[in-house]
């Protein structure tokens, strides 16, 4: 494959910095290097250019230089939260790893980190607190603390659901009290009472004013004394 030198005229990471003379394949610097102003062919003419991008390379670092440095010191005073699901015996499901570190940085702080600036060692797998180094700029290392916390909710003890038998049978017992406050007897004696009662409906029987209808008991003993009085004149 076919091989140009360029000149770099920006930070390409894996690459290298503004200035820089490197060998890529001409169709990479053809295609993309050079339509996206990335670099230049190694010409007499763009030589002179080199001090220009010297001094804005060093420009550009000591920018990022101080920049690390403040975040550093912001990043060492602060904890991050790492919520992860754990098994009954306090077993990590899976494990804590840089790229979840820096998306947690990201949701929590708003701070964007690229994962490979997190230094792990091996990947986290306990519960608790840790101290995980991040290398933010070749001059510049700090460390973060990393809480990692489960999200499986903690197994109910055992003497528990006997308190709260307890307080169940307290609170019927309670509930069972109340109807002995309120006597029954009085209330059944009272409906014996009602019922008792009842037979006043008698009243009814004062219908029997209705006998005041003599008038026509009288009429009948009238008729006999007629009878009587016609038989007489038949006697006679």
């Amino acid at each position: 494959m076919a091989k140009t030198e360029i000149i770099l005229t920006h930070n390409i990471v894996g690459l290298g910095g503004e200035s820089d003379h490197v060998k890529v394949a001409a169709g990479y610097a053809r295609n993309y290097l050079f339509p996206q102003g990335l670099a230049v062919p190694l010409t007499g003419a763009n030589k002179r250019r080199l001090e220009v991008l010297r001094q804005r390379r060093a420009e550009r670092e000591a920018h990022e230089l101080n920049a690390m440095t403040e975040l550093s010191k912001s990043l060492a005073k602060l904890t991050c939260l790492i919520a992860i699901k754990t098994g009954e015996d306090g077993k990590m499901f899976g494990t804590v790893t840089a790229g979840m570190i820096a998306d947690q940085l990201k949701t929590q702080f708003e701070v964007i980190l690229d994962k490979r600036k997190i230094h792990l060692e091996h990947p986290i797998r306990t519960l608790g607190d840790h101290e995980v180094e991040l290398r933010l700029h070749s001059d510049v290392t700090t460390n973060l603390k990393v809480h990692v916390e489960s999200t499986t909710p903690a197994p109910v003890p055992a003497a528990a659901p006997a308190a709260e038998a307890r307080k169940d049978d307290q609170r019927t017992e309670k509930r069972g009290r109340r109807p002995e406050a309120a006597p029954q007897p009085t209330a059944d004696a009272g409906e014996k009472v009602v019922r008792a009662a009842r037979p006043e409906k008698a009243p009814r029987a004062e219908k029997a004013p209705r006998t005041e209808k003599a008038p026509r008991t009288e009429k009948a003993a009238k008729e006999p004394k007629s009878a009587k009085e016609g038989k007489s004149p038949k006697s006679e």
